[in-house]
């Protein structure tokens, strides 16, 4: 691959033929620095800067999240916390912080009792807004802002089945703010938001849409355009029940001048099937870890799946609105009762439907590509057709899990790209690619639950993802792919060392034998500067750096090892670096 233009000099140039000016080329905005304020740095969730990266060096650290200890203990370890990725303009900094002594332990640790508890107390916690500065090449608090916001709960405690069933798994939903010109703006209760003055933390006032509905959540981070509007998700729950079999209301909010506009999501997926349609395809009621999937009746046909109540259309939780280069809006939907009837949505700007691209119908890469039709468990029964999901029996469909933290992304050519999950390879997903029309313009089998980035170079750009294969324990990769979705370098995981950072600062590894293919990339999105290199934390607790083509350029070791450290990555325009792990936030200036 030619190795890619420094960033500032693709921003600057100009496509020109001997037939005038031709299509403008794939570009940045590096007239003005290039500030991290949301999910993604800017409203396309590019990922991209126009600075170098500094050394990996003068780090200062937060806590962050002082509940770690309670969380990993609810999870054996794990932590299935979605957080917020610091966001940055100029010198100033600004982080999720939880307060402490908030969190509601179970007794013991991980047994879900006494109801409500652990995940499902989750809301007992308060989210806040902390400001940090920069102060030579160290970075120092300021001041501390309290959001009211509580996210959509783990399950429910129905009076007559008691604590029922969840499509969360623990998976503790994202609170994630904006910037947004002189005003952060944070989450708040009741599908609301908080705008503050970012440089005082003096709160301007809450604008509460729905009023003082608690049953109403923000679904997902708020999203900020270049003219300032600020977008979001929110979704009506049924407190009693909230993920039972009912129909809850979704909305795209809209906040401009400091007016909402509400829009009723059912409007924006007009060609979704009738939420009461009691035709959609289910899954199979059997377990495949026993028994191969699809069924056969004694012909040798597929056994149909059985069929289910559509249910109505709604948000996916935690993911972002995102906005393209003509300010079309694009957002992820899914069937609240089906996550395997998702869709991607374009929204033009006066909020009204542009198009609604299913995910059902157009992957092919099932049984007998993706997994063996050998009749053993876990795979596909022998003559089952080829390119099916075992679970269905019919061709696979791109779904939405709320467990997952995946936003769309605009991309420079008018089209968006989106990580689907596909449990049948894997547990791993494939990357949707939409053409600015709405149709889909390709796939790519990888390691879901992720926002890419992208950056542009030679008149063209790339974009970079993660591509674990869970379940054979590796490969581990960081990817790039052209865009048209073929794979232009693979980065792999090789550490084999657990390790962990002690009391007085020494690191200590030991080989726990479970990761001779390395560790997962544990992210849910990357930071790539102007030079191509893409930053990356991975599970095994370092911060790496990888140069253009999959060069390994430097790691530092940040905590300990951690399953499911699920963070995202930013950097500022003047290529400081900010990681987190372990409920941490590490500051990088690059100072020696």
């Amino acid at each position: 691959m030619p190795k890619p233009l420094p960033l500032l000099a693709v921003c600057a140039a100009v496509a020109c033929s001997s037939n005038g000016p031709a299509a403008p080329r794939p570009q940045l905005d590096c007239s003005a620095p290039t500030d991290w304020t949301q999910t993604g740095r800017a409203s396309d969730h590019a990922g991209t800067v126009c600075a170098s990266g500094v050394p990996l060096s003068g780090a200062s650290t937060f806590v962050l999240d002082p509940n770690l200890p309670q969380e990993t203990a609810e999870a054996r370890g794990a932590l299935l916390v979605h957080y917020q990725v610091p966001l940055v303009v100029g010198d100033d900094v600004y982080a999720a912080v939880k307060s402490p002594n908030t969190y509601t332990s179970c007794a013991p640790p991980g047994s879900r009792t006494p109801f409500p508890c652990g995940p499902d107390a989750w809301g007992s916690q308060i989210w806040n807004e902390q400001h940090f500065v920069w102060q030579g090449s160290q970075i120092v608090a300021s001041w501390t802002v309290e959001s009211d916001w509580k996210p959509p709960p783990n399950r429910g405690n129905d009076p007559v089945t008691g604590p029922n069933t969840t499509a969360l798994g623990g998976w503790e939903p994202q609170f994630h703010a904006v910037i947004s010109g002189n005003s952060l703006w944070m989450p708040a209760g009741s599908g609301g938001v908080t705008q503050i003055d970012r440089a005082t933390g003096q709160v301007t006032g809450t604008i509460r849409p729905f009023g003082a509905d608690s049953s109403v959540f923000v679904a997902g981070p708020l999203t900020a355009t270049s003219t300032g509007d600020i977008l979001y998700t929110a979704m009506r729950l049924n407190l009693a029940d909230p993920w039972g079999d009912n129909d809850p209301d979704g909305f795209l909010v809209r906040i401009r001048g400091g007016a909402p506009t509400v829009v009723a999501w059912r409007t924006l997926v007009p060609g979704a099937p009738d939420p009461q349609d009691a035709g959609c395809e289910g899954t199979y009621p059997i377990n495949p870890n026993t028994q191969p999937l699809p069924p056969l009746t004694s012909s040798g046909a597929v056994q149909p799946a059985p069929s289910a109540r559509c249910g109505i259309q709604r948000p996916a939780i935690n993911a972002a609105p995102a906005v393209g280069p003509d300010g079309t809006i694009f957002l992820a939907s899914r069937s609240h009762r089906l996550a395997r009837y998702a869709y991607l949505l374009a929204v033009n700007p006066d909020l009204t439907p542009r198009w609604a691209t299913s995910m059902r119908g157009v992957l092919e890469d099932g049984c007998g590509i993706t997994v063996a039709a050998d009749n053993q468990p876990g795979n596909c029964t022998s003559g089952a057709p080829r390119g099916v999901d075992p679970a269905t029996g019919t061709r696979p469909a791109g779904f939405i899990s709320d467990q997952g933290s995946s936003s769309p992304v605009a991309l420079p050519d008018g089209g968006v790209i989106f990580g689907s999950l596909t449990n049948y390879n894997g547990f791993r997903g494939h990357l949707f690619k939409f053409a600015s029309d709405g149709h889909v313009a390709g796939t790519f089998d990888f390691g879901w639950d992720i926002t890419p980035a992208w950056f542009p170079h030679d008149g063209t750009y790339s974009i970079v993802l993660k591509d674990n294969h869970y379940l054979t324990g590796g490969p581990y990769y960081v990817t790039q792919l052209s865009a048209d979705l073929h794979v232009e370098w693979r980065f792999a995981s090789s550490n084999s060392q657990t390790c962990a950072r002690q009391a007085n600062g020494q690191i200590s590894c030991f080989d726990d034998g479970q990761h001779g293919n390395g560790f997962e990339w544990c992210i849910n999105s990357v930071a790539v500067d102007r030079d191509g290199t893409v930053y990356a934390n991975s599970e095994d607790g370092n911060l790496y750096a990888i140069g253009p083509g999959g060069v390994f350029k430097a790691r530092v070791f940040l905590d300990r090892a951690l399953g499911a450290a699920y963070t995202p990555i930013s950097m500022d325009s003047k290529g400081r670096i900010y990681a987190q792990n372990a409920g941490k936030m590490y500051a990088f200036s690059g100072a020696q």
